[in-house]
């Protein structure tokens, strides 16, 4: 297949690269920086690409059978701490990619999307998300290690999917466990549908090299086209 990255230098992205070139994909990756451009690219088309210049995003896509968006604002594998105010200052820019990556496919109506979300809109309880209770938010945000005026971007992450769940188009939403770290491939893992994952610990977990795998399973077997999915051990 051919698939596109978008975000391919982050910490997830370079996973879903590398498993897409495992698993003998052809990929064309896309950054916003040049710099970032690897100097041997090993058969990977690399082009620059803003989320937000659509008209430009359009062409981008052309040729592709799925494009993953892994888009953060700034680069949180280089600097995590500027992802986190970039998404607290503006939180409004996780429903305007939505909107801009919706309009991008407009034009290829076979295109299916794959978007790597936020966790704080599932269920913790039915019916019920942190995105939507402030108390368990910021409980949820202290056990992260994340400040409170992080609860902002949870919100814009939850206004994102409900711009997905209004679309005709072939979007697939994943809500990565809470806690998502660097860590092993190991490929076993549990899929969930809107509430977390929970391991036998009750914590709800999963390395970035496993998230990956999930998303390549996803493309290679489609299971929750216009649905929304998450995964943990």
């Amino acid at each position: 297949m051919d698939i596109g990255i978008i975000g391919a230098t982050g910490g997830i992205g370079q996973r879903v690269l590398a498993e897409a070139l495992e698993r003998r994909h052809r990929v064309t990756a896309f950054t916003r920086d040049v710099s970032r451009f690897p100097t041997d690219p090993k058969g990977v088309a690399w082009k620059t690409i803003d989320v937000f210049e659509t008209t430009e995003l359009t062409k981008a896509l052309s040729g592709l059978d799925v494009v993953v968006s892994t888009y953060q604002p700034g680069n949180a594998a280089r600097d995590f701490n500027d992802t986190v105010e970039r998404s607290i200052s503006d939180p409004s820019v996780y429903a305007t990619a939505a909107r801009s990556l919706l309009k991008a496919l407009e034009p290829y109506p076979r295109l299916r999307l794959i978007v790597v979300g936020g966790a704080g809109s599932l269920e913790i309880r039915p019916g019920v998300t942190r995105a939507d209770s402030p108390d368990e938010l910021r409980k949820g945000l202290a056990e992260l290690g994340l400040p409170e005026g992080y609860a902002a971007a949870v919100r814009g992450h939850r206004d994102a999917l409900n711009v997905y769940r209004l679309s005709n188009r072939l979007w697939t939403y994943l809500s990565p466990a809470e806690q998502i770290f660097p860590g092993e491939r190991t490929g076993r893992f549990r899929l969930g549908g809107d509430q977390p994952v929970l391991d036998s610990a009750g914590q709800s977990r999963i390395s970035f090299e496993d998230t990956a795998v999930a998303i390549l399973d996803e493309i290679e077997l489609p299971r929750h086209v216009q649905r929304r999915f998450t995964i943990g051990y």
